[in-house]
């Protein structure tokens, strides 16, 4: 069965999953360090973790299979979901998979050893609509070809 994973302690696009997941209906966890308020909807679970920084992306890599979707723009936690064959869409719609997702590792490490020797980087842009759509666009392609691919 088709899930989708919420990596939501930061996630702009949990509505945006929550609706597309409902008209699919799709079971969707939304994993966070601690209690997020959640619609009331019997296929939305919170599941509020704790212990260590990365308790969240534990939770959902040991949970996620195959086929499942996550969503996070964590790019570590993608590289570990995709090792799983697990889809991974990030909140401004790119899919990462085992084509690009080096790419996205070794971009993160750069950033992070640019960050360490004093360079100051701007950080993420901020989400347009633009961005929210073409999120949309993404799930909702990658629900159809998972939908396709196994009957």
């Amino acid at each position: 069965m088709l899930n989708i994973y919420i990596d939501a302690d930061a996630c702009p696009v949990k509505d945006e999953t929550y609706k597309v997941a409902k008209r699919y209906n799709l079971l969707t966890y939304v994993v966070a360090n601690q209690y997020l308020n959640i619609p009331m909807d019997i296929n939305i679970r919170m599941e509020a973790v704790s212990g260590s920084f990365d308790a969240a992306d534990d939770w959902i890599v040991e949970k996620s299979q195959a086929n499942d979707i996550v969503i996070t723009s964590d790019i570590l936690l993608a590289q570990r979901c995709v090792e799983k064959a697990v889809k991974v869409v990030n909140p401004k719609g790119h899919e990462y998979n085992e084509d690009n997702i080096g790419t996205a590792v070794s971009g993160r490490e750069t950033a992070e050893h640019m960050r360490q020797t004093g360079h100051k980087g701007t950080g993420p842009s901020a989400m347009t609509k633009t961005d929210k759509s073409n999120f949309l666009s993404k799930l909702d392609q990658v629900i159809q070809k998972i939908k396709k691919e196994n009957g």
